[in-house]
């Protein structure tokens, strides 16, 4: 998994409240086995219109200034739904590597740390002031910098976050669940060799 240490990218809106794990990645989807080539199919239902082709002129997503996003914005409940790890994987695939939303469903917002990405809980009125912001110049960029938990604004100011520290040291140095068990591969190996020999 890469790591995540600090991001500068540009910030997509997505004004929607309890944005479920199907409007992220809907059911039709599911049947791949692969964790990747997902990002043509995030938002699938709201980016298309009926053709399933032809990108939705009002789905602000598909705006040309928010074209190679790496950050979401959006609203309270992010990721309710279903459980599915195909959310995230969506959103990773799309090129998101941080969203920012006043709450996340849990489930989600764990799958995101499996995932690379990270989710940052923001209070509703600065996501409001964001949302303002983003609209309001085109090329909106924030840095997102997961070290010193801090989100830096393109005037300099600076909006203070937090994070689990285990969570945080996961993506710092880019832990998926696999990379956590091989921190243990000395031990593994030791007892499986006593075990062999047993």
């Amino acid at each position: 998994m890469q790591p995540f240490t600090q991001l500068t990218g540009i910030v997509a809106p997505l004004e929607a409240l309890n944005v479920d794990t199907d409007q992220i990645i809907p059911k039709q989807f599911l049947k791949r086995i692969e964790r990747t080539g997902y990002g043509p199919m995030l938002f699938f239902d709201w980016r298309y219109l009926a053709d399933e082709k032809t990108p939705n002129p009002d789905f602000e997503m598909n705006a040309p200034r928010y074209q190679g996003a790496s950050i979401l914005l959006s609203k309270d409940n992010f990721g309710c739904g279903s459980s599915r790890e195909h959310a995230p994987w969506a959103l990773e695939n799309y090129g998101i590597r941080c969203i920012l939303a006043p709450s996340f469903a849990d489930i989600f917002y764990y799958n995101c740390f499996n995932n690379g990405i990270l989710p940052v809980k923001v209070a509703s009125e600065t996501v409001d002031q964001l949302f303002a912001e983003v609209r309001a110049s085109e090329g909106y960029q924030l840095t997102v910098d997961l070290e010193a938990l801090r989100i830096v604004k393109p005037d300099g100011s600076t909006i203070a976050f937090e994070i689990h520290p285990f969570l945080r040291e996961r993506l710092l140095n880019g832990w998926d669940q696999i990379g956590l068990t091989l921190r243990h591969e000395d031990k593994i190996s030791a007892y499986e060799k006593a075990r062999a020999i047993a």
